[in-house]
């Protein structure tokens, strides 16, 4: 990235920065199906009771590096240690996790009860303890009245909260979510994320979450590991990643932006219809960059006939927000601004106002990037 307030990222599959002694590592992991590598080169470093969110598109590897750690799906090389154990070759069955998959995978001939308590056997879950251990994981999913039930009997969203107690029953040290929550319609999917990172925050558990929603990822994670063609493109803050984004993949991938290719020249930059766009010089003269900028940072005004300017050429109203598509030749940008100001400024379809991009949220990436 070479856009002003662009900060020093880390090349695909790096590791970020150790500031303690991690609870997971992930060391040049790769994973091959044949000829086929799912994942290239991938490092990584999860804290005790840090919630990480794995993003990227289908296919990307991000269930593949979730299964890998798990040992479903052992590791074609590297290394993966956990608590300072090496776990790479040890079967699931000797690893210390939890697992919630998308399907919930509930044995349907067992009561919600049972459910939660398959796991809790041997000398260590003596009858007194795991009737107690269920009682409270049930409380903490809010489903001690629902105890008697079958699956069949529950919705959705309280059959996935069933199996996140059944992971959780054991104790373990890690817990993994694989998209837990896709399955679901999108206001028990908006609720079940907050719980499951209430409950998350409350337990302390060490979490990683494999999702394609990045509305998702952002809202829960501390980090988010974004994935692309099996390798890593950027860890970072949920805030890190939107603001500055290490490459052109995260600045599309991650949020909503609009994009089109500039020239570098000694006055900033110029566009493909000739528009020039003030900023520093960022990179050398003749430089063509591929220039991304989110909606919320597109600047409206009435046009007054000077400056750059654009069509409105569709509105959106979203409640808090309107969202505008904008045109000016090759030029097609979005924009987000209040109703209040949507009204203030006269925006409607056809119309065309004066358009400002600030220099510092300009995000510029090498064209062949």
């Amino acid at each position: 990235m070479v856009g002003s307030g662009a900060t020093a990222t880390l090349a695909a599959g790096q590791a970020p920065p150790i500031t303690g002694t991690p609870y997971l590592v992930v060391e040049h992991v790769a994973k091959r199906f044949g000829s086929f590598a799912a994942l290239r080169d991938v490092s990584l470093t999860v804290e005790a009771g840090e919630f990480v969110c794995f993003l990227g598109p289908s296919g990307c590897g991000k269930t593949t590096l979730l299964r890998a750690i798990a040992g479903l799906d052992p590791a074609s090389e590297g290394r993966i240690t956990q608590g300072g154990r090496d776990i790479t070759g040890l079967p699931p069955s000797a690893r210390d996790f939890g697992i919630v998959f998308q399907s919930y995978a509930l044995f349907p001939n067992l009561s919600v009860t049972d459910n939660v308590g398959y796991g809790l056997r041997g000398a260590l879950w003596p009858k007194a303890r795991r009737r107690d251990r269920v009682a409270e994981l049930l409380s903490l999913v809010g489903l001690t009245d629902h105890a008697r039930k079958y699956p069949s009997q529950l919705s959705g969203g309280q059959q996935q909260r069933v199996a996140l107690a059944r992971a959780l029953a054991p104790e373990p040290g890690l817990l993994l979510l694989d998209e837990p929550l896709s399955a679901l319609d999108a206001q028990v999917r908006h609720h079940l994320r907050g719980e499951i990172r209430a409950l998350q925050r409350r337990l302390g558990v060490t979490t990683i979450m494999v999702t394609h929603d990045q509305e998702e990822a952002m809202a829960i994670a501390d980090r988010i590991v974004v994935m692309n063609n099996g390798l890593i493109e950027q860890v970072g803050t949920p805030e890190a990643v939107y603001r500055r984004p290490a490459s052109a993949f995260v600045a599309g991938f991650v949020g909503r932006s609009s994009q089109f290719d500039a020239v570098m020249e000694e006055r900033g930059l110029r566009t493909a219809d000739g528009h020039l766009l003030p900023t520093p010089i960022l990179a050398p003269v003749g430089t063509t960059l591929r220039v991304f900028v989110r909606p919320e940072d597109v600047r409206l005004s009435a046009a007054t006939g000077t400056g750059l300017s654009a069509q409105v050429t569709a509105l959106e109203y979203l409640g808090p927000v309107c969202r505008l598509a904008l045109e000016d030749g090759r030029l097609r940008l979005e924009a987000e601004a209040s109703p209040d100001e949507i009204r203030d400024i006269g925006a409607q379809p056809m119309v065309r106002l004066g358009v400002s991009l600030p220099p510092s949220r300009l995000l510029l990436f090498s064209s062949d990037a």
